[in-house]
């Protein structure tokens, strides 16, 4: 008899199934459950955690000074924006491979630099800002190379968002205020929206009708409608508003306050200010789990992340990071 009759034969496929997850690392980490990714942007790392045990899964180089994270539709691959230092502007993205837990591959923006805010479209492809060249570029993941780029004539255009069915892209413009509308199947600017003083952090609503903005030098959020492309409603808020997130029922918005150690809460219809809650040093980056009911917020200047429990309005815990925490993602595959 052969050996690989005697294998087959003789071993369950229980225990085949059992060999096969511990033989292929990516299976073992993509079966496990979900993964926090976090950009410790002054020590040019990404670190891959287990939200609810805390195990660091891995800590991968960056590119310097990581700014933002975008995961691919499949869960499988994360995009980093290598922002660079103040004394040398980045022009790269990272590519992290959740499964196998390493670095996949870089893709080299040039002549585009300082690379920020990040979108996953529909089909795959990456929006990224780029700061330095007043630009939104969408780069095709498959040759790493760009595809094309829309001019926003603005200063440090710097987050973005995606409609559901990727029509549109709306950035923010720190510089100028504003929020900056392409049409990304025309390849073209649509408008320059107003909104006020330090436009930076971003969200969309659940079903795609309503743009919510952070306006730092301001201290408000606003909502446009994505097709009127009007500002409906300011509102205002805690000290040095600089992220925004919706929550998965489109009732409320979870704002993270920088200068103010505090995370807001907003009705996302009225806008009006619901609760505040005193946080750690520096909350800026902020992922929301797909069930609403857990918020964990970068505390950058206590190199943690907090995690925020919605319903009792407290923090739950917290995770240790790298050097300054700021942006995140999180894998949603079970």
């Amino acid at each position: 008899m052969k050996m690989g009759q005697t294998f087959r034969r003789g071993l369950s496929p229980f225990f085949i199934g059992a060999l096969l997850l511990t033989t292929f690392q990516g299976v073992s980490a993509e079966s496990a459950g979900p993964v926090l990714v976090v950009l410790n942007k002054s020590a040019h790392t990404a670190m891959l955690i287990r939200p609810d045990t805390k195990e660091v899964l891995a800590t991968l180089p960056t590119g310097r000074g990581p700014h933002e994270a975008a995961v691919s539709l499949d869960g499988r691959w994360v995009y980093v924006a290598d922002y660079g230092t103040r004394e040398k502007p980045g022009h790269t993205l990272t590519v992290l491979d959740l499964f196998q837990l390493k670095v996949h591959r870089t893709f080299d923006l040039t002549p585009f630099r300082r690379p920020h805010g990040l979108a996953v479209l529909p089909d795959g492809r990456v929006a990224v800002t780029c700061e330095e060249n007043q630009s939104l570029v969408v780069v095709n993941p498959k040759t790493g190379r760009v595809d094309f780029s829309v001019r926003t004539d603005q200063r440090v255009s710097h987050m973005v968002v995606v409609t559901p069915d990727g029509s549109r892209a709306f950035v923010t413009n720190i510089g100028d205020g504003s929020v900056t509308v392409i049409d990304l199947k025309k390849q073209m600017k649509l408008a320059d929206v107003p909104v006020d003083a330090g436009t930076e952090g971003i969200a969309l609503s659940p079903d795609g009708r309503f743009v919510y903005v952070t306006n730092r030098a301001a201290d408000t959020i606003a909502v446009l409608d994505t097709r009127s492309l009007q500002v409906l409603r300011k509102a205002p808020t805690c000290r040095f508003p600089i992220r925004i997130q919706a929550l998965p029922d489109g009732q409320g918005l979870v704002v993270s306050c920088a200068q103010a150690n505090q995370v807001a809460l907003h009705d996302a219809t009225t806008l009006e200010q619901l609760r505040t809650l005193d946080v750690g040093a520096m909350p800026i980056g902020m992922v929301i789990e797909p069930s609403g009911r857990r918020v964990f917020v970068a505390f950058s200047g206590d190199d943690q992340v907090g995690v925020i429990d919605l319903q009792e309005w407290r923090v739950v815990d917290t995770i240790p990071t790298g050097d300054e925490p700021d942006g995140m993602a999180l894998s949603r595959r079970p």
